[in-house]
């Protein structure tokens, strides 16, 4: 017989779902231009400007670049934020 109820199951789902990284993977596209990139990474991302530029520059050549890690609960208002500037992005 267990002792454990159901909300303390859920409690304990919720911080191991929270503990897992992920990465927010920025993902190229024709329409947005590297200054708007690299701003927006600058302001959601907290980056400094060699990184915002460096990420950015992955985008273009590798078509995707992860620009942060860290728990889906950080980055899915990051995510949307970037999606907001116009950008694709995703946490996965």
């Amino acid at each position: 017989m267990s002792t454990i109820t159901e909300y303390e199951e859920q409690a304990v789902l919720e911080e191991v779902i929270e503990q897992d990284l992920h990465d927010l993977i920025v993902y190229n596209d024709d329409i947005n231009t590297f200054d708007h990139v690299i701003e927006t990474l600058i302001k959601v991302c907290k980056h400094d400007s060699s990184q915002a530029e460096q990420c950015t520059l992955i985008i273009h050549y590798k078509g995707k670049c992860t620009v942060k890690m860290g728990t889906f609960i950080e980055l899915k208002p990051m995510c949307q934020s970037i999606c907001d500037a116009g950008i694709q992005a995703a946490v996965v």
